[in-house]
Formats: C-alpha cells, sequence, structure tokens
C-alpha cells in the first residue's frame, strides 16, 4: 500500500456502535486516495477500543489510540494527529453527525493552496445544524460562535467546528503553544497559531446522532470559558488555576453562607471550622467533576481522594482560622471580612495540594 496522504482522527468516548459505519462511510468517501484513521479512545467503558482495535487487526488503514487516566477531546485529537506521519490530517468526530463525504474537497482545497485550514462549516451558504442540534445546543453553539469571533485573528464563521483539516507541518508548529484541554480543539489551533491562518470554508449539514449521546454539558462551557481567558491572557494563568479560581468562588460563598447560618449558636472559631469543611467538600466535588475531569477520582479512588484532601488542606483550615481568629480579635476587620480572608487562603493553600498530592497520580 501506498503511505497515506490523510490521516483521519476520530477522538471517541462510548462510540462503540458507531466505529464500524464510520470505517465504512471512510471507505466509501476516500475512495481512490491514500488515508488511514485513527481511532483515539479514552477508554470508553462500552467496549469502543476493542471494536476498532478489531477491525485494525483485519484493515492496516485502521489504528487505534486507548487512553488510560486522561481524557478530553482536545487532547485526544492533538494526540492523534501527532501520531500521523501523512501530509494532510483532519478531525472528525466518531458520532456520525458530521458529513464524511466532504473529506476530499477539503482535501483538494488545501493541495491548490486554497487556504491553510480547510474547516467543515456549517454557518456558510450551503451549510445547515438545525437537523442535528437540539433548541438549547443550537442556542449554546451560536452563542459560543459570537463570543469567539471577538478574539480570533480570521473572521471564520463557524470557529466551533470539530471538523477539519490542516497540512500536518503547520499542525507541528502550533503542537507546543496548544492548551489542549476543553473540547473546541479548532478553536485552539486558530487562536495559538500566532498570525492570521488563511482559513477555507466549506458547507454541510450536520447530521442527527444514530447512536450514543451527546457529550455537551457544563464541563464544555466551562472549559470553553477558559480558553478564550488563557489566549486572551497570554497563557499567564494555567487553565485549571482558572477553573479552580471559579469553583473557588463558588466555595467561598458556601462558606460565608455556613459561617452566616451556624455562628449564632457556635462560636466564632467552631463557626469558622464547619464552613471551612462544607466549602472543601464543595469544591472536592466539583473540581473532580470538571477542573480534573480528565483524570477524575472514582469509585475507591473518590473516596480516597477526598480522605486525603480533608488530610491535607487541614492544614489551610488551620490558617484559615487563626488568619480569621487574628483579624477578629485585633479589629483589623469584621466577622464577614474576617472570614473571607481565611478562605482565600484555603482556596489557595488547597489549589497547591490538589495539583500536586490528590490528583497527582492520575
Amino acid at each position: 500500500m501506498s503511505p497515506p496522504i490523510l490521516t483521519v482522527v476520530i477522538p471517541c468516548y462510548n462510540e462503540a456502535l458507531n466505529v464500524a459505519p464510520m470505517v465504512a462511510r471512510l471507505e466509501e468517501a476516500l475512495h481512490g486516495i491514500a488515508w488511514e484513521a485513527i481511532f483515539v479512545d479514552d477508554n470508553s467503558p462500552d467496549g469502543t477500543t476493542a471494536v476498532a482495535k478489531a477491525i485494525a487487526a483485519r484493515d492496516s488503514r485502521i489504528r487505534c489510540i486507548r487512553r488510560v487516566g486522561r481524557r478530553g477531546l482536545s487532547s485526544a485529537c492533538v494526540e492523534g494527529m501527532l501520531a500521523s506521519s501523512a501530509p494532510y490530517v483532519a478531525v472528525i468526530d466518531g458520532d456520525l453527525q458530521h458529513d464524511e463525504t466532504l473529506l476530499p474537497r477539503m482535501l483538494a482545497a488545501l493541495q491548490a493552496g486554497e487556504g491553510e485550514v480547510a474547516i467543515g462549516s456549517r454557518h456558510v451558504e450551503g451549510g445547515a445544524s438545525t437537523e442535528g442540534f437540539s433548541a438549547l445546543r443550537q442556542k449554546i453553539s451560536d452563542g459560543g460562535i459570537t463570543l469567539a469571533q471577538l478574539f480570533l485573528p480570521v473572521r471564520v464563521a463557524d470557529p466551533m467546528s470539530g471538523f477539519f483539516m490542516l497540512p500536518r507541518p503547520l499542525l507541528e508548529e502550533v503542537a507546543p503553544r496548544l492548551t489542549g484541554r476543553g473540547f473546541k480543539i479548532l478553536l485552539d489551533i486558530l487562536l495559538s497559531a500566532g498570525r492570521k491562518l488563511r482559513v477555507v470554508e466549506l458547507p454541510y449539514s450536520f447530521r442527527a446522532r444514530q447512536a450514543g449521546e451527546s457529550k455537551l454539558d457544563t464541563r464544555v462551557l466551562l472549559d470553553f470559558a477558559a480558553l478564550l481567558v488563557d489566549k486572551a491572557t497570554g497563557g499567564l494563568l494555567p487553565l485549571r488555576f482558572l477553573s479552580f479560581a471559579l469553583i473557588g468562588a463558588l466555595g467561598i460563598l458556601v462558606h460565608m453562607a455556613v459561617l452566616a447560618v451556624v455562628l449564632g449558636p457556635l462560636a466564632f472559631h467552631s463557626a469558622q471550622w464547619l464552613a471551612s469543611f462544607a466549602a472543601m467538600t464543595v469544591n472536592f466535588w466539583l473540581n473532580n467533576r470538571l477542573t480534573y475531569n480528565d483524570v477524575r477520582l472514582r469509585r475507591g479512588a473518590l473516596w480516597r481522594g477526598l480522605a486525603l484532601f480533608y488530610l491535607v488542606c487541614g492544614v489551610g483550615v488551620a490558617a484559615n482560622v487563626g488568619v480569621a481568629g487574628l483579624l477578629l480579635r485585633e479589629g483589623v476587620a469584621n466577622w464577614g471580612l474576617a472570614g473571607a480572608a481565611g478562605a482565600l487562603l484555603t482556596v489557595v493553600w488547597n489549589y497547591a495540594v490538589s495539583a500536586t498530592l490528590v490528583w497527582r497520580a492520575r
């Protein structure tokens, strides 16, 4: 077989039912083109990896990367693209909602020099997304597009697209600057290039999902917002810290609410301890679900992580109570300001502990 001209990267999570149909569709759409497909599976419990590897055992064009202990669409795409040696790489979702018949046109456009990135777009003339999107998902997508366009150095009608193609050398150039987190890898590439990339957008109609479930949830929106802030600040603050800080702010609200409720029946010292542990519990659960979702603790590891979080962060709580008590005794602040100062100290300490101990082995 000739070396592949095109590598199609397919990030997957719980897409076992869609793997074989995807291969069949790629085979038909890319007839006459030397191609390969790399399924990048985040250790799906539904057996996605097994299905992909069974096909790979009889078809040398198919490869599968099984990722254990790490998750995330963007990082999966980057890992798959960097595993390619083909001149061109494409990304397409594993849920069959993207139109694979557009791939030859994308390749032809790049080979003809019409652009540096070819994007399958729902928002140029001839494109559509109403069939595959619920009303809520459509509103979220439209809002994200409007916001993303404020940050982009080049006009792109569909910067949220997960269906695109680019020359591999360009990907190699941009890869060290990618955040690799979240669900919007195209937006990450466009914002990380350091220059205005020439883009060509080709219309396609977004299909309805036939099998599996949508991955759109609150975490996607948080990752999207964090990506924009990260690029707007030049990467001054890590994405994890931004996420942790947002959740920490919510933890402070929980802390203050609990403190206000229990301060009457309890002395300030005892009330501060109780409020601190309530805030720590909320912070742990939210960070495990959102900030550290790609290395999320589960089952026994979840409870061990929570116990470790309590144990080590108890030092932060002690500092919290000590600082707050000192400020209150010295008359520097009232109970509200004193409690908030102690809680802020705990948030900073908790982040350092989380990054180095609680999720370190994941």
